[in-house]
């Protein structure tokens, strides 16, 4: 099976040869490694082989987040955005969004050896922020641009498939504010919550709705509910705040057959009804004990019929363990991925590493990744369907 032959089965529920492998995020495409940005990570040397790896080995997964064109908004016209470089070369973003008669500011920080943005400060710091941010005017949502999409799909060829990203209505409400304001107003300020939540998942509708009807068939990956899961919030919030909302958005996507993937880290045993109550046909990244809370093979004997199942493997393990005792866990996760009748498993980890320099023993566990997929074969039973 070609690699883009081998994920469409398994998203559909078919056989396949060999369960697909991916390095998350790593996919050999997505990362430039000419591009001499102080900001990019992956122009180091120590990344090229992991790189030509994940090209050459995995089935490849490549996000990509399709932007809409328009007029520039009432909201964008209120906006003014400041940028500015420390003495450490460190990238610094002002936000400001005049709202009524308050301004709703947010300050990031990138550091040049870490592929991440530090949110020092938040445009949400109280209920009255809120309600501002819940008056600012609803805008229409303008054109869907496909340009880069198309292209990407046209580029890789067999060797994988595009993911459309979206966050859901909570992650663009929770993102708004620290998390310790998020939890006292999610859990204290129902009502308030669940307005700025509609706000946001009307435009999120029109928007996944216009995609999905014109690019049907394609996996989705939507982000943002672990903000509800424990311990953060309790299961019922969850439902409220995540299964409500969400399900509407998996609903449009598999209208048009494409297939709907939530993304959530961490404790998932207490959450796992209410998020196959949203009626996804995907859920990674499935994290081993003891960072999560439940069983692979719990996973799959209860919802395998439902979801693929994505991850099975720790990034922390991968950084600490040597290959032999990483191996273990490979052959673990493969196991309790496979076990049973189930609609299909991808081996892969819960994130990637996120520094400048890639050290040698992470890049060899990602070589035993490989190694163990490589090994399986329909000799040994094929992945169920």
């Amino acid at each position: 099976m070609t690699r883009k032959e081998r994920l469409m089965a398994v998203l559909k529920g078919e056989p396949v040869d060999r369960p697909p492998v991916s390095f998350y995020e790593i996919n050999g495409y997505s990362e430039d490694e000419q591009d001499p940005d102080p900001f990019n990570i992956y122009n180091h040397p120590s990344w090229k082989p992991l790189l030509k790896l994940a090209r050459e080995k995995t089935d490849r997964m490549i996000m990509c987040y399709i932007p809409f064109v328009h007029t520039a908004t009432q909201v964008e016209k209120q906006t003014v955005v400041t940028n500015y470089f420390d003495e450490q070369g460190r990238k610094h973003v002002i936000t400001e969004i005049k709202a009524g008669d308050r301004t709703l500011r947010q300050h990031t920080r990138r550091d040049t050896d870490v592929n991440t943005v530090w949110i020092l400060e938040h445009f949400i710091k109280d209920e009255e922020d809120l309600e501002a941010w819940i008056a600012l005017p609803s805008e229409e949502i303008g054109e869907p641009d496909y340009r880069q999409i198309l292209s990407v799909e046209k580029e890789i060829g067999d060797t994988g498939i595009v993911m459309i990203e979206t966050g859901d209505a909570l992650c663009e409400i929770a993102s708004l504010m620290d998390m310790e304001e998020y939890m006292i107003i999610a859990m204290t300020e129902g009502e308030l919550f669940h307005k700025a939540l509609k706000k946001a998942q009307e435009i999120l509708l029109k928007k996944t709705a216009r995609i999905a009807e014109d690019l049907p068939g394609r996996l989705w990956r939507i982000y943002g509910p672990e903000y509800a899961a424990p311990p953060y919030l309790p299961p019922k919030l969850y439902k409220e705040y995540v299964t409500d909302y969400d399900r509407d958005l998996v609903g449009v996507i598999q209208k048009y057959g494409g297939f709907a993937r939530i993304h959530q880290h961490g404790r998932q045993k207490d959450i796992l009804e209410y998020t196959a109550q949203t009626g996804c046909s995907g859920l990674d990244p499935i994290e081993p004990v003891p960072q999560g809370d439940v069983e692979l093979s719990e996973v799959r004997k209860k919802y395998g019929q439902q979801m693929v199942l994505f991850g099975g493997l720790e990034i922390s393990d991968m950084e600490q363990m040597g290959q032999e005792e990483f191996k273990m866990k490979v052959e673990h996760a493969m196991r309790q991925g496979m076990e049973g009748e189930g609609r299909g498993f991808v081996l892969m980890p819960s994130s990637c590493p996120l520094g400048r320099i890639l050290s040698e023993n992470v890049y060899k566990n990602y070589e035993v990744m490989i190694e163990a997929v490589e090994r399986y074969s329909l000799t040994t039973g094929g992945q169920n369907g």
